[in-house]
């Protein structure tokens, strides 16, 4: 679309500002994300969110929505996505999206968020504060205003609770209740076994909450029912679909799972292939070998999904395992916890679950944690391993948990190796750390206090109290690259080449420095710099460009 065009379009789309959309110039992006409070990205997204949800649109005047355009710098949209998440606390995932329009005749970029509805009694704040529109500005949430939020009704309905009136035990398969009874008893180390034999499995199924009543309800189906009686689940599925792929990611087998999902776990878990790995990491007080993954990493992921499913979509679980490599899970249905981070550094169960009566029957037959935290302890049976840390991709509405089943970067199993003293959170960040992921200010300042990181935000690398105990020479020598040299040594070469050859094309002068800038530098950012250098010994008068090549001023 031309300017015209899209101007058009915008205008149709977003007829007039209000509580649920924004017009902002905001031509820059790197000023603008997170910048000032009350006057940035992150403000507007949460003080929309706070109200009914709706849509931000930046690169465009304030009134006219004339297109103006926006520098999104090092930002594409799935970093801002994932920043926006951590920046605004509480803000849903689900149907959080950025559309970018590029003008066809002047490549001017605009962005369009859109942004959900909080969560009932959820809030979402943004530089720890809650805010609201008013007129053109944004002020901090009132209190009759928050107070409106607190107060909203929650939504009681749970999907794996509903009965299921034409369902009797007969359709539930035996060896399934055999299972779960025999889970269901290791929950008391055995001081309840006579006790619980002699129940009958009626009365066995309600004392474990997999009836109500002696009710066959969708949990009861899903857990234990027999495969051909998945029609009671209609037009929900249970299904999980299981991949085998090789290094070029085609499929070499397949295959897929249906109820009684307490046996389809046991099936699916003999079937991935739990290779032996050899460790090369020197002090890591480990076997030469070990198995890749152990038990429970193998079954608490896929447990969750399970649990955790959104069966009102009609999606399947799947499993992708990828040969020598890495596991994947995914399901449909956003990430209700705030974050990742916050399940994992509080040491407490979630009070809230998409499924409650699905969880609570599988806590009973020990298919999920019983005091809750399996995600944290994935964090730390991989910690254990030194490999990296379980990453979690919460966008478009699914979640995706991938389990490395290898130590993916030398330098961070080193660093794991050598900073024993290092706490869970702290190696969830430096893992984003290493992995050139965005963290937030807090995280950066929490971080840098601690000493573990050094650099100007975002271009932040480890610091030499985190490289310095592994006595790794890569990691120090990536180190002192990283702090690199500070601008008057690269003017003095750019002024030094110059001198010697008479002049030097743009190109010439990127080769001599680009690949002495630090590590964390994008190629971008690499040529955003050798222009800042060039610009400044332009101002002092040392430098002209002739419009092909640099020059010495005589």
């Amino acid at each position: 679309m031309t300017e015209r065009e899209l101007q058009t379009h915008l205008q149709q789309r977003f007829p007039s500002e209000n509580e649920a959309c924004d017009w902002k110039e905001f031509k820059s992006l790197k000023n603008f994300f997170n910048g000032k409070e009350g006057d940035d990205v992150v403000s507007y997204v949460a003080a929309i969110s706070s109200m009914n949800g709706g849509h931000l649109v930046i690169g465009v005047k304030d009134h006219s929505l004339e297109i103006v355009g926006t520098d999104t710098y090092n930002y594409d949209r799935q970093t801002a996505t994932m920043r926006l998440v951590r920046e605004c606390s509480n803000l849903p995932t689900e149907g959080l999206k950025i559309e970018e329009f590029v003008t066809s005749d002047s490549g001017k970029i605009v962005w369009v968020i859109n942004i959900p509805r909080h969560k009932p009694r959820l809030p979402v704040y943004a530089h720890k504060k809650l805010w609201q529109r008013v007129e053109d500005n944004l002020v901090e949430m009132s209190v009759s205003r928050l107070d409106k939020i607190l107060n909203e009704p929650l939504a009681v309905d749970d999907w794996s609770a509903q009965v299921i009136p034409d369902a009797t035990i007969e359709d539930l398969d035996p060896g399934a209740i055999a299972v779960a009874r025999a889970k269901f008893k290791e929950l008391f180390n055995g001081a309840r076994d006579s006790e619980i034999d002699s129940w009958t499995d009626e009365v066995f199924l309600n004392k474990a909450k997999l009836t109500r009543k002696s009710a066959i309800t969708r949990t009861t189906i899903i857990l234990l029912g027999k495969s051909e009686s998945d029609h009671f689940l209609n037009p929900s599925i249970c299904k999980i679909r299981w991949f085998l792929r090789d290094e070029s990611d085609s499929n070499k087998d397949f295959r897929v799972f249906t109820i009684p999902m307490i046996l389809a776990i046991e099936e699916i878990g003999s079937l991935i292939r739990n290779t032996t790995y050899t460790y090369t990491i020197s002090g890591s007080m480990f076997p030469e070998s070990m198995s890749r993954y152990d038990a429970f990493t193998l079954r608490e992921p896929l447990n969750n999904a399970i649990a955790h499913q959104d069966y009102s979509k009609g999606c399947h679980i799947d499993v992708i395992e990828y040969e020598d490599e890495k596991l994947c899970f995914k399901n449909a249905g956003q990430f209700i916890p705030e974050s990742v981070e916050t399940v994992v550094t509080q040491d407490f169960p979630e009070s809230h679950y998409r499924n409650p009566a699905l969880v609570e029957a599988m806590r009973n037959v020990k298919m999920v944690e019983t005091e809750g935290g399996g995600i944290r302890k994935l964090f730390v049976q991989q910690r254990k391993r030194f490999f990296p840390m379980p990453d979690y991709d919460i966008r478009d509405s699914h979640v995706v948990c991938t389990i490395e089943g290898r130590v993916l970067n030398e330098n961070f199993a080193n660093i794991l190796v050598s900073n024993s003293s290092l706490s869970l959170a702290d190696i969830m960040l430096l893992d984003s750390v290493q992995k050139r992921a965005a963290i937030s200010h807090d995280a950066a300042s929490y971080l840098r206090k601690k000493g573990y990181i050094e650099g100007r935000y975002p271009n932040i690398f480890l610091s030499s109290k985190v490289v310095a105990p592994t006595k790794h020479v890569g990691l120090k020598a990536s180190y002192i690259k990283n702090r690199s040299f500070d601008d008057d040594y690269f003017k003095k070469l750019i002024m030094d080449y110059i001198k010697e050859y008479g002049k030097a094309e743009r190109a010439d002068l990127y080769l001599l420095i680009g690949k002495m800038l630090p590590e964390y530098m994008t190629d971008r950012q690499r040529y955003d710099k050798l222009t800042n250098l060039l610009s400044a010994l332009k101002r002092k008068n040392k430098l002209k460009y002739n419009g092909k090549f640099w020059l010495l001023v005589k």
